[in-house]
């Protein structure tokens, strides 16, 4: 079924193309321009005690105890693209990823040994424009695209590949949406998550194998894939999505053992009051049930709420502050270390984020940035001081939903953490000048005093520098 809805969807954005005199719109289009470009990150990360080891669930220790990881990443990415007119462009991007270890265990000498397709897409924008009464225009993307933040819908869309890393966030994906007028429009997606890199040049030695479930070791396969539709509209002063999302995962094995495939639905709605210019409180509702390969039912559930205020009155130039409170909740299994995993724990679709702080990307209690069974109390404050420049301090107290045991401790009060992070610009390009090279670095720290939920009490710390330049 899923094969075929991304056949239809692939299908359907094909046929955009053409207007609806049957007119190649390509052939229309009679400005055609290229241009290329290159960006280089260069990160230094100290982790110290980091919560939870990825790697398994049942029989791993609370906290990677006493260990230190400390290593340089470099991650070079160059990228080109095609514009035919005002339609339609061509993007396609290179990267790779390797790091350098300073001191500590659990480095991995990975140095150059291939380079990935990182993003490789055809943009269609502006279709069927006044072509069609009920319809604004058409709009497609077709190929390997990053889905950071997709839809606005954080809390299920960040990335496709959480096992290599911060190389890269891609899906391979097929989108449409039809915009019915400025505020109304109708997404329809169909994504494929392989295990495997296949679109690769060279070894696959400087990275992890499975690209998805994090769990490490080349016996792992897991591929997944998915579809839905998303609706967006303005009523007055609220904004608002309606969303329903099919996900399904392969079968896999792990260390002898067989997970089954699984299928969950998600029905879910996002709900945006802005009561003044400057305040909005955001709110999340969602649901899935589903089906393991053992013809068990699941479910899950999980919501958000907050208050969110910035300072949009701000002119060019000024300072903007802002300020945010939020709770996150994940429902979780008590069943979560058994062999199939539980049937309650959220599952967090393609939410493979960092948003509940950089050090639990290593260590989530599941997999690689597995996010489910949490109760994330958070506070946000900062000020942007232009482009590329702002300072940023966040903390609260992290919960676990339900007694899992896998942190190791007897409670659910998993710790308090909190975080400082400062961008600054070394090198401003004058865009409007037609300049583009610029440097910009950052660096961020953060600190977390587990709870009672692991079976320590040693704080762990995470420190990064980071220098980007873009050319």
């Amino acid at each position: 079924m899923t094969k075929n809805a991304i056949a239809a969807f692939a299908a359907f954005a094909a046929a955009a193309v053409f207007a609806e005199d049957g007119t190649n719109l390509l052939e229309k289009a009679s400005d055609v321009s290229f241009d290329a470009g290159a960006d280089l990150r260069i990160r230094q990360e100290i982790i110290h005690n980091a919560p939870q080891v990825p790697g398994g669930m049942v029989g791993r220790p609370g906290v990677y105890r006493g260990k230190t990881i400390n290593h340089i990443r470099f991650r070079p990415r160059v990228w080109s693209e095609i514009k035919a007119g005002e339609h339609f462009r061509l993007y396609g991007r290179l990267a790779d990823e390797f790091r350098a270890p300073i001191t500590g265990s659990g480095n991995a000498n990975n140095w150059p040994g291939e380079v990935v397709v990182d993003n490789l897409y055809l943009d269609g924008v502006g279709l069927f424009k006044d072509t069609f009464g009920f319809l604004d225009s058409v709009d497609f993307r077709i190929g390997r695209q990053d889905i950071y933040n997709l839809y606005g819908l954080k809390h299920i869309f960040f990335d496709g590949t959480p096992g290599d890393g911060s190389r890269s966030l891609y899906a391979d994906m097929v989108r449409m949406g039809l915009a019915f007028s400025e505020d109304t429009r109708l997404d329809f997606f169909a994504m494929l998550n392989k295990d495997r890199e296949y679109m690769r040049f060279g070894t696959n030695r400087s990275r992890y194998a499975n690209q998805l479930s994090g769990m490490g070791g080349n016996d792992t396969e897991m591929d997944d894939w998915g579809f839905g539709t998303v609706f967006s509209s303005n009523v007055g002063f609220l904004d608002y999505q309606l969303f329903w999302i099919q996900k399904d995962e392969a079968s896999f094995h792990r260390k002898g053992v067989k997970h089954p495939r699984r299928q969950i639905n998600l029905l879910g709605t996002k709900l945006v009051p802005h009561w003044t210019r400057n305040l909005s409180t955001p709110v999340e509702v969602m649901a899935q049930v589903g089906e393991n390969g053992w013809n068990e039912s699941m479910s899950a559930y999980a919501g958000y709420a907050g208050v969110e205020w910035k300072d949009n009155e701000a002119k060019k130039g000024e300072w903007k502050p802002y300020a945010s409170a939020g709770i996150l909740l994940l429902s979780g299994d008590k069943d979560a270390g058994t062999e199939d995993g539980g049937r309650h724990a959220w599952d967090p679709m393609w939410y493979r984020a960092i948003d509940a702080g950089e050090m639990f990307l290593y260590g989530s209690n599941y997999a690689v940035a597995w996010w489910s069974n949490l109760i994330d109390v958070k506070g946000v404050c900062g000020i942007e001081f232009g482009r590329n420049h702002g300072v940023k301090l966040t903390a609260g107290p992290m919960f676990a939903e339900t007694k899992d045991g896998l942190g190791g401790g007897d409670g659910a009060y998993k710790g308090f953490y909190s975080q400082a992070r400062y961008d600054f610009p070394i090198w401003t390009a004058e865009r409007d000048r037609g300049e583009r090279f610029e440097v910009c670095a950052h660096v961020v720290g953060e600190w977390f005093n587990p709870g009672d939920y692991y079976a320590t009490d040693k704080p762990a710390y995470y420190v990064r520098w980071q220098i980007e330049f873009r050319f």
